[in-house]
């Protein structure tokens, strides 16, 4: 079981940023969290893998309370990993596969298992030809899958992607949607944040609206995106596929690629 119950995140006595949360990520493989800036959703991330502590309520995981002893964290996060918005806060080597393989040296695994391990993340991300490159000379695409690389290698059962697709071109932002769809095909669970509405629709099942800090709406898709005026007021628009579906007057389809299969009959 993954779940919080009554989270409160303060940074201090006077600046309560998450308001008694309530949510359980078990029962979907891929939830989205959304809200405009300033909603609490980084807060949120940052939280879910004990880099905050709460104020107030817990993180429940495996049907125990979240420790936040340094051992204990270590072992959670060998389950539940995050990539940060700016994949500069989580690379630290000057190569790609030093940096990498650096948290599976940690876990005291054998070169052969670090090797295979890297194989098939670099072979999932499309990075096998960056393996020796330095860092500093990667586009900020490239290093948004080298920070990917590096928590799937721990093959965490949940990944938290943070604005996955922001700063990058078109380009950029389908090879990213093609590799979320991938890992989910794979049965990584996904918790996943961004302001791009079209993405979000296409990824997730199940979604939490946070406004200033509190969740103003939850349930599946086709239930949320319909809230037009609850998602205004939040400051969030809804994906294009939505509006031209009660434009037109067509049933909801799940996805882009499901519509077009539907207009082609």
């Amino acid at each position: 079981m993954f779940k919080i119950e009554n989270l409160c995140v303060s940074y201090d006595q006077q600046n309560e940023v998450l308001h008694d949360l309530m949510m359980t990520f078990e029962h979907q493989s891929s939830i989205g969290i959304i809200g405009a800036n300033g909603s609490g959703k980084s807060t949120l991330f940052s939280a879910l893998v004990g880099l905050l502590k709460p104020s107030k309520g817990k993180i429940v995981y495996q049907g125990k309370p979240l420790s936040y002893k340094k051992a204990d964290l270590f072992t959670y996060r060998q389950e539940v990993g995050i990539v940060f918005q700016e994949p500069d806060q989580q690379l630290f080597y000057s190569i790609v596969e030093e940096d990498v393989a650096f948290a599976l040296k940690n876990l005291g695994l054998s070169q052969a298992v670090i090797d295979e391990r890297m194989e098939e993340a670099f072979e999932l991300l499309g990075i096998q030809h960056l393996r020796k490159r330095p860092l500093q000379y990667l586009s900020y695409g490239q290093k948004k899958r080298v920070a990917i690389a590096s928590v799937l290698v721990l093959k965490t059962k949940w990944l938290l992607l943070d604005e996955p697709t922001a700063g990058l071109d078109p380009r950029g932002k389908r090879q990213m949607v093609a590799i979320i769809h991938q890992l989910l095909q794979q049965g990584t669970k996904i918790i996943l944040s961004s302001h791009d509405m079209d993405l979000m629709y296409e990824a997730c099942d199940y979604f939490y609206v946070l406004k200033e800090g509190s969740i103003v709406l939850d349930g599946k898709k086709e239930f949320v995106f319909l809230k037009q005026k609850i998602l205004e007021d939040a400051g969030l628009e809804q994906p294009w596929l939505v509006r031209i579906h009660q434009a037109l007057d067509l049933p909801l389809y799940a996805s882009e690629a499901e519509f077009m299969r539907n207009q082609l009959k």
